[in-house]
């Protein structure tokens, strides 16, 4: 299982109709074949100032891969994610064993 999250800001203002319909918007990535427990989060520590997080899960590597390369998800990245994110960090995990 690999566990994918990011937290990011957008470059909107918060609580605006542009904020608004970019993750309402981002909940196509929930439809991508393969992933699994999509959540879009709201960041409320005051340990980092990012706003928001996504996280979801695959089964396996080739999960993952599909989605990296699937055409919703590639399409969100450059129409969407590129232009409103001012910045971002991804981690991605897989459980430890024993």
């Amino acid at each position: 299982m690999i566990r994918h999250t990011v937290v990011f800001t957008l470059k909107h203002v918060a609580d605006s109709a542009e904020e608004a319909d970019f993750l309402r918007q981002a909940k196509v990535l929930a439809t991508i074949p393969g992933v699994e427990k999509f959540e879009q989060l709201r960041q409320v520590s005051p340990k980092n100032d990012f706003a928001f997080g996504f996280s979801m899960e695959f089964a396996d590597e080739a999960a993952y891969s599909g989605y990296n390369e699937h055409p919703a998800h590639v399409a969100f990245v450059r129409d969407r994610w590129v232009p409103e994110v001012e910045r971002f960090l991804e981690i991605d995990y897989e459980p430890l064993s024993g």
